[in-house]
């Protein structure tokens, strides 16, 4: 099979192309694994944090990529419930052990054995991969592979960060970032939360011009304050800055809900702006999102098919993985990037 490849970390800044397209032999299904042909492939920021060592491989080289979508190929011992043939996505999260309290309550994203796709475990930046059957899903017939490459990462854990804000209808939620989860965010609160009013805060205007396309009731720079209060915000960035815009939108009591694996360490120093009174008195809340679980994807795939929720969605071929990767780094992102495999 062709897949593209990360042998070593590197800077994006440095290397525009970290990744090697190579030829390896094809992966089969163990026991209670399902094989996947690789149709779509999203393309994810944590790529970026993965090959610029902010949430690096255990071990090199690997195949990246965790917003899989195809086809069951071939099928492992032990399998029922999953046919040859049927097209399935697989998400961030590749496997966790299953026993420990955390997978015994449902919250496989806090398992210490938790394994992400991608980093831990062979991706989906290839013409096949094999996935254990229990975290691979059945995908809504209403979408398209492209569509649907974005819903198992960036609308999944963008739903999950929703859920964590407690927001009720009526209410005032602040997006900062607009790109692939962002973006659908929006559009699943517009349909689901049809009182909510949307904030949009970010850098481009391009973004903020897409965000008021979409439905966004204001859009503005990172920093600046919104017309309103807030009563949840989620921050979807790499950096630290918006951290410290959010904390002076919310209203007293709001919540800070940070959906990012990692930040970058390069403007820290804007956590030196924080100021007590300004941004954390009035029992604000700042909490942050780990991983995502069974559940998250699963439920997030039916709500979205209800819609239904359709991703603005730009190709690229396998061999232009290095290509996405770069444009993401240089915040060239109009939703989300989605490589065509198969």
């Amino acid at each position: 099979m062709r897949a593209m490849i990360l042998n070593s970390l590197t800077s994006l800044e440095d290397n525009k192309t970290p990744l090697d397209l190579v030829e390896l032999p094809d992966p089969v299904a163990g026991h209670g694994e399902v094989l996947i042909r690789v149709s779509t492939c999203g393309v994810c920021h944590t790529e970026l944090d993965e090959i610029e060592g902010r949430t690096p491989p255990p071990n090199l080289p690997v195949i990246p990529g965790h917003q899989v979508v195809g086809h069951i190929e071939a099928l492992g011992e032990g399998i029922s419930g999953l046919e040859i043939g049927e097209r399935v996505g697989v998400a961030w999260i590749y496997s966790s052990c299953g026993h420990c309290r955390f997978c015994e309550r449902g919250e496989e994203n806090l398992c210490p054995d938790f394994q992400a796709t991608g980093r831990d475990a062979n991706g989906g930046y290839a013409e096949l991969m094999s996935v254990p059957a229990s975290f691979a899903y059945p995908i809504p017939e209403v979408f398209t592979d492209a569509e649907a490459a974005p819903l198992l990462c960036a609308g999944a854990i963008g739903y999950r960060s929703l859920r964590l804000t407690g927001l009720l209808d009526g209410q005032n939620l602040g997006l900062t970032g607009f790109g692939a989860s962002a973006h659908l965010v929006l559009q699943l609160v517009r349909h689901h939360y049809p009182q909510v009013k949307v904030f949009v805060f970010a850098r481009q205007e391009a973004e903020r011009k897409f965000a008021l396309q979409l439905g966004a009731h204001w859009a503005g720079d990172t920093m600046d304050m919104a017309p309103e209060p807030l009563h949840a915000i989620i921050d979807t960035t790499p950096a630290w800055l918006p951290i410290v815009g959010a904390l002076q939108n919310l209203e007293p009591g709001g919540r800070l809900v940070i959906n990012a694996i990692r930040k970058e360490s390069g403007d820290k120093e804007a956590l030196l702006r924080l100021e007590y009174p300004e941004h954390l008195w009035m029992e604000k809340e700042i909490k942050s999102v780990a991983n995502i679980t069974r559940e998250d994807v699963s439920d997030f795939l039916k709500l979205a098919a209800e819609v239904p929720l359709k991703p603005e969605v730009r190709e690229y071929a396998l061999e232009e993985a290095n290509i996405a990767l770069v444009e993401m780094k240089e915040k060239h992102i109009k939703g989300a990037k989605v490589l065509r495999i198969g």
